[in-house]
């Protein structure tokens, strides 16, 4: 039976001559395979109806099918390139900076680790980043902001710190992302044991016989009295002064800070931006979005000067999971390397 739509025969009554059917005016008629015109009865109705919703049904299915193996290869192609940046994307790149100070008679190395977020680099306990920090032959290491995610554990950072204090000068200042967490003040307590942690205080640390002030502040403008703590610390005493601020936007706030004061911080180390995240060379070097400068950020990464203090902005080592839909594009996490010698 054909699929054509039946029709009402307006002619007067005949017979159909194939099948000596009486034709009645007004009576639905359909055709067979053969193209004859035969009276449509319910069960023929019935079967048309049938196939013709079969059809409609399998031509709807084809498309949807279609259009879910479209969106299987979209899916498809998107995991892939996701898994390959974030394989090569998050690979650990040493960068290297040169600093000069007329104030130093003898040069100094520094390394700096930047928004760590508790992820590890080798292992559970961080063999791959210690032997990175190991092969720069540090006189200081520092810690920046974030060492912790708001979320996850401590374990990794601390010993991280542990072991680096045991055989290295240290100090930590943290950032944001500590204080999200209920747990802040217990885990400040845990790295205390290990290092100093720099809260608008500062410390002095030897460095081929020199005194290298550090001072660390949170937040420049939220925790300003830390800022003022830290500035009042500059007593013109210390060989080399050096800040850890955690929001690398907040250097303007410092220097107008300390414009009135005889000494100033020779060394500003910043992170908390990330690189911008997603990087395009040239075109884009300070990235597509940082937290508290929003779209197109001033400045994620790099060294840059404002008056005489240098400031060096770490792209970080942050990782976590929640950073897998959004994998660090040309922008490769970093171990930052910094070289003080004398001018």
């Amino acid at each position: 039976m054909s699929l054509f739509f039946p029709f009402f025969s307006p002619f007067r009554p005949c017979f159909c001559k194939s099948y000596k059917i009486p034709v009645y005016p007004l009576c639905i008629y359909t055709h067979n395979s053969k193209n004859y015109r035969i009276p449509l009865t319910f069960r023929r109705f019935a079967r048309i109806i049938k196939m013709y919703a079969f059809r409609q049904d399998s031509q709807m299915e084809e498309q949807n099918m279609r259009k879910y193996k479209k969106l299987f290869i979209f899916l498809a192609a998107a995991l892939v390139l996701n898994i390959i940046m974030n394989f090569f994307g998050n690979r650990l790149a040493v960068e290297y900076y040169t600093m000069q100070s007329d104030t130093l008679a003898e040069p100094f190395r520094i390394v700096f680790v930047s928004d760590l977020h508790n992820c590890t680099y080798g292992g559970k306990e961080n063999a791959g980043l210690w032997e990175k920090i190991q092969e720069q032959s540090p006189d200081i290491v520092l810690f920046g902001g974030d060492v912790i995610d708001m979320s996850g554990g401590t374990d990794k950072a601390l010993h991280l710190m542990q072991t680096a204090a045991a055989q290295h000068p240290c100090a930590y200042s943290p950032g944001n992302h500590e204080f999200m967490r209920d747990d802040y003040e217990a885990f400040f307590a845990d790295a205390e044991l290990h290092l100093p942690v720099l809260m608008g205080n500062s410390c002095d640390i030897q460095a081929n016989g020199q005194t290298i002030r550090i001072c660390g502040v949170v937040d420049a403008v939220g925790y300003h009295r830390q800022l003022t703590q830290s500035c009042e610390s500059l007593t013109g005493e210390e060989d080399f002064s050096l800040l850890l601020l955690h929001q690398p936007e907040q250097l303007e706030t410092v220097t107008a800070e300390s414009a009135g004061l005889e000494k100033h911080f020779d060394l500003v180390l910043s992170g908390h931006a990330h690189g911008g995240q997603w990087i395009v060379p040239e075109l884009l070097p300070q990235g597509v979005y940082a937290p508290d400068q929003g779209i197109f950020p001033a400045f994620t990464n790099g060294q840059r000067e404002s008056g005489d203090t240098t400031q060096i902005v770490s792209r970080g080592l942050a990782k976590p999971p929640r950073m897998l839909l959004f994998p660090r594009i040309c922008n490769r996490p970093e171990l930052s390397v910094i070289d003080i010698v004398p001018a």
